[in-house]
């Protein structure tokens, strides 16, 4: 059997005793980085009607 380090095989054990591990790994992924394309009309909508804040709001009565 070739050298294997401790963290190798600790992740061999680990996904031995959790089979599901990648897959799940692979479902967080997609809820953070996997978006719905953007709608330009919604984006355009959204960004008219923001307000504009200055750019120090505590002294804006001076």
């Amino acid at each position: 059997m070739p050298y294997q380090s401790d963290i190798t095989q600790f992740l061999n054990q680990l996904k031995q005793q959790k089979p599901t591990l990648e897959e799940e790994q692979r479902k967080g992924r997609s809820l953070l980085w996997d978006k719905q394309p953007i709608d330009l009309e919604e984006r355009d909508t959204q960004q008219q009607s923001s307000v504009h804040q200055t750019s120090y709001v505590y002294y804006q009565n001076f």
